[in-house]
């Protein structure tokens, strides 16, 4: 079985933005379909549309912490809300501990066309630290 950090750089490569190389790979588990998922996410690459700021990845990441806890109760919205910010502000560390920041700006190291290797570093960290918290 394939893990879910070769799913994503696999998504990378066949030119997947980070936000959805990270998050399409767990559309199957969340019974989400994946072309949705990845219309939606389209926009969320290259640090949030190519404003260089939160690191597609980290988007991604984030997003599928609130998949995963999330009770979907939309009568009492705050009935999981807290442990889902916890949840991101770990995950949030985790990220940043290992590449340095969260700010695509300082996470593009390298130039040219993608997949851009610090992308693809990206993305592999984002899924091992998902791996971690859900």
């Amino acid at each position: 079985m394939e893990s879910k950090v070769q799913i994503a750089e696999d998504k990378f490569n066949h030119r997947y933005n980070c936000c959805q190389s990270v998050i399409c790979c767990y559309c199957e588990e969340f019974g989400l379909e994946e072309k949705d998922v990845f219309r939606m996410t389209e926009g969320f690459g290259l640090g949030m549309g190519g404003l260089k700021d939160t690191c597609g990845a980290v988007v991604g990441m984030f997003m599928t912490i609130g998949l995963a806890n999330s009770a979907g109760n939309l009568s009492d919205p705050y009935m999981t809300k807290s442990d889902t910010y916890t949840k991101i502000m770990e995950a949030a560390r985790l990220f940043e501990e290992k590449k340095g920041s969260l700010m695509c700006r300082d996470l593009l190291t390298d130039k040219g066309a993608q997949p851009l290797p610090c992308c693809r570093e990206c993305v592999k960290t984002a899924v091992e630290v998902l791996e971690t918290i859900i």
